[in-house]
C-alpha cells in the first residue's frame, strides 16, 4: 500500500531532511503543496552541531556584503517564524533568545580588526555600539581582565538548533508531509526533466519538482547532471558543550565572541545552564573525526576569553560539516534542469537564514517566480560564470 501510495507522485519530494529540507518541505506543504521528504534521519545533520548564532551583523564579513541584506531578513522574521512553529508543531519551544551579542578583543591587533568591523558596520547602516574593555567586563563580569573593547550588538540573538530541527520534523508531520526515512540514491530524470528520486531500498518516488537540501551531500547524489550539480563542498566544525552548575549562574548572559591569535571562538550559553563553544573551521574533506587538538585549541581560546570556563563539566564534544559553496553563500532557486532546484551552501549561516529559505522556496514551488531577495544566490550564478570562462 505504500509503494502504490509513492507511485501516484507528489507535487515536491524534498531530498534531505536537515533544518532547511524540513523547512521547505513544512512550508511547501503549508502552501497546499503535496510534499514528501527523504531522509534517513531527519531532524539530523548540520543543526546538531551549530551553535544557534542570529548574528547578520557579527558575522559580517569584508567582501560578503552582498548577504547582509538576506541575513537581516530572516533575522527580523524571527519572532513571528518561532511563535508559528511552536503552533505548527504542537507548542514545541525552538529556544529562541533576544539576548544580543558581545563581540571583544583581547589585544592591540584585535582591537584594530573590531574598530575596522565596526566601521563597516557603521557604513552598512547597522546598529551596534563600541565599548571600553570596563565596559565589556560591566557587561558580562567573566570576562577576562585584559578585555581591550568590545561590540555590542543587542539585534544579534541565538536560538537552539536541536530544538529548531526538532520543531520543524513535528510541524512536517502535522502538516501532512509523507516522510520517508531512507537516503535517497539517484535523481530520476524523465523527459530531460526531474521527476523524482530513487530510495536506497529500490522505491521510487515521483514529484513534479525536486528540492535537493541535503547540505554537504547535496553534490553527491547519482544522476544529476554536470550542469546541474550543486557546488557544495565539506567545510568540518568541531564544537563542545558545557554545563553551568546552579552555583556559577548566571555565567554569561549573552554570546560572547572573539577573535584569539587569528581563531574566531564563541560561546553560547542556554537558558537550560548549556554553554556552547565553537567552532574551528577545518578544510579537511568528510572527516568528522573530533580531535585533540580542535578540543584543545577551543578550550585554549575560550579560557582566554572568559577564565572560569575550565570549572565547568565538558558535557559534550562534536563535529559536523557545514555546507559550502565557492562564494560561501546560498544556492536557492532552480538549477539548470528543469523541475530541479537547490536549497544548500548555507554554509556557517543555515539556522539564520532558515525562516527565509523556507518562504523564498515555498513561492518557487508554487508560482514558479523566485523571490527577488534570492536571486542573486540562484544556482545558475555559477553556471554562467563556467559558460564564461569557455567563451
Amino acid at each position: 500500500m505504500h509503494a502504490s501510495r509513492t507511485r501516484r507522485g507528489s507535487d515536491v519530494l524534498v531530498v534531505g531532511g536537515g533544518i532547511i529540507g524540513l523547512v521547505t518541505a513544512w512550508r511547501a506543504a503549508r502552501q497546499g503543496l503535496r510534499t514528501a521528504l527523504a531522509d534517513p534521519s531527519p531532524g539530523g545533520g548540520a543543526a546538531q552541531v551549530a551553535a544557534g548564532m542570529l548574528a547578520p551583523v557579527t558575522e559580517l564579513h569584508y567582501g560578503e556584503e552582498a548577504l547582509l541584506d538576506l541575513g537581516l531578513a530572516s533575522a527580523a522574521r524571527y519572532p513571528q517564524f518561532a511563535e508559528e512553529l511552536a503552533e505548527a508543531s504542537g507548542g514545541l519551544d525552538i529556544g529562541y533568545r533576544a539576548c544580543g551579542t558581545l563581540a571583544v578583543a583581547l589585544d592591540a591587533d584585535d582591537r584594530l580588526h573590531l574598530r575596522e568591523l565596526h566601521a563597516l558596520q557603521r557604513r552598512c547602516g547597522l546598529d551596534s555600539e563600541w565599548l571600553t574593555g570596563r565596559e565589556c567586563r560591566r557587561l558580562e563580569p567573566m570576562l577576562a581582565p585584559g578585555v581591550r573593547g568590545g561590540l555590542r550588538v543587542d539585534g544579534d540573538h541565538q536560538v537552539d538548533p536541536r530544538r529548531l530541527a526538532a520543531a520543524l520534523l513535528a510541524a512536517c508531520e502535522r502538516a501532512g508531509v509523507e516522510i520517508h526515512r531512507a537516503p535517497a540514491q539517484r535523481l530520476l530524470v524523465t523527459a530531460d526533466r526531474a521527476s523524482g528520486a530513487v530510495l536506497d531500498e529500490g522505491t521510487e518516488l515521483h514529484a513534479d519538482q525536486v528540492v535537493l537540501a541535503g547540505g554537504s551531500l547535496s553534490g553527491r547524489l547519482a544522476g544529476v547532471p554536470p550542469q546541474a550539480v550543486a557546488p557544495v563542498r565539506p567545510v568540518k566544525g568541531q564544537v563542545l558543550r558545557l554545563s553551568v552548575p546552579a552555583a556559577y549562574a548566571p555565567f554569561l548572559s549573552r554570546t560572547v565572541r572573539a577573535v584569539v591569535r587569528g581563531s574566531h571562538v564563541y560561546l553560547v550559553p542556554r537558558e537550560n545552564g548549556e554553554l556552547v563553544i565553537g567552532a574551528t573551521s577545518e578544510e579537511l574533506g568528510w572527516d568528522t573525526t573530533v580531535t585533540a587538538g580542535g578540543v584543545y585549541e577551543l578550550l585554549r581560546d575560550a579560557h582566554e576569553l572568559v577564565p572560569g570556563i575550565t570549572e565547568l563539566p565538558l558535557t559534550e564534544t562534536r563535529a559536523g560539516l557545514r555546507p559550502g559553496s565557492p562564494d560561501n553563500a546560498p544556492l536557492l532557486g532552480p538549477t539548470e534542469l528543469p523541475g530541479l532546484h537547490l536549497a544548500t551552501g548555507h554554509y556557517r549561516n543555515g539556522v539564520l537564514l532558515t525562516p527565509l529559505t523556507g518562504e523564498v522556496m515555498a513561492e518557487l514551488l508554487a508560482t514558479g517566480e523566485l523571490p527577488q531577495i534570492a536571486r542573486p544566490f540562484t544556482p545558475r550564478r555559477f553556471s554562467a560564470a563556467r559558460q564564461e570562462s569557455y567563451a
